[in-house]
């Protein structure tokens, strides 16, 4: 009789399709690897082999133990953060001296790992408020809002005070880089101080961010100061920011925006790329 269970089928499978030189290990893959039970020595080997680097924090050290990986390979895992340098980029690695492209990610409410976000363009632009302003000569603002589809986002977190990295080309000193900053205003980006934090307005079939007003006195263009959510944020390397919001965050959607330009006005809003993720 065949004396691998399934598990221990999908393990091996992980041991053997990387090449020599392995893709960087997974945590999902070491847990895999651990809780179909091919032993401690298999894995440490793994871990060593494949190169991968995991810098761990201490609520990290309790969730792999949590989800059954030894103590000797957290170790074995601790100690690949010192050897591993440069390497293949990392798309999910929670660890962020490890290189990822460029970009904002979004960190697992376990800390186990890290999801790259896409941002949402802006489709359309729509203005509100208008009867009241035409009734009252243009004394009473009108807005615009940046309008993006369906009603809610594909990021989903049930932390209410999500963590969140921020990857720019300065991070990359090897000179690899990605197309999230380098078109048009992107370009200039540089630091999370110039994205805003907003709760987008759930409408029919997509959702909505205020995103400028006018009146009989001028207009105004970009986030409106009382629909600023704040966040704070600390470097973390050369390139690479911490950043959470300032409170907790009640359920519902929300999104980073760039700051948009002075005057764009309407035609800056149906171009306004935004980083939306819900909160579950």
């Amino acid at each position: 009789m065949n004396r691998f269970s399934i598990g221990a089928l999908v393990a091996l499978a992980i041991l053997a399709s990387a090449p020599a030189a392995a893709e960087q290990l997974t945590f999902d893959q070491v847990v895999a690897l651990s809780q179909a039970g091919l032993g401690d020595a298999a894995i440490i080997a793994k871990v060593k082999e494949s190169g991968s680097r995991f810098d761990l924090s201490a609520d990290q050290m309790l969730a792999l133990k949590g989800k059954g990986v030894s103590g000797p390979v957290i170790a074995a895992m601790l100690s690949s953060g010192a050897a591993a340098t440069g390497g293949a980029m990392s798309l999910d690695s929670p660890d962020p001296a490890v290189t990822h492209p460029t970009g904002v990610y979004l960190l697992a409410a376990d800390g186990a790992k890290m999801a790259r976000m896409n941002a949402t363009v802006s489709n359309q632009s729509k203005t509100g408020g208008i009867l009241g302003y035409a009734l009252t000569g243009g004394i009473a603002s009108a807005s615009v809002k940046a309008s993006i589809q369906n009603e809610s986002s594909r990021m989903h977190t049930e932390s209410r005070r999500p963590v969140f990295y921020f990857f720019f080309d300065e991070a990359n000193a090897d000179g690899r880089i990605s197309s999230t900053w380098t078109q048009g205003d992107g370009a200039t980006i540089q630091s999370p101080s110039e994205f805003t934090l907003v709760r987008l307005m759930k409408k029919k079939g997509r959702r909505e961010a205020r995103v400028g007003s006018f009146n009989i006195g001028g207009a105004k263009a970009g986030v409106m100061d009382k629909d600023r959510i704040p966040f704070d944020y600390q470097p973390v390397r050369p390139g690479v920011f911490r950043v959470a919001s300032a409170q907790p965050l009640e359920p519902g959607e929300y999104g980073f925006i760039y700051a948009l330009r002075a005057g764009a006005g309407a035609n800056g809003a149906a171009g306004a790329r935004i980083f939306d993720f819900t909160i579950d």
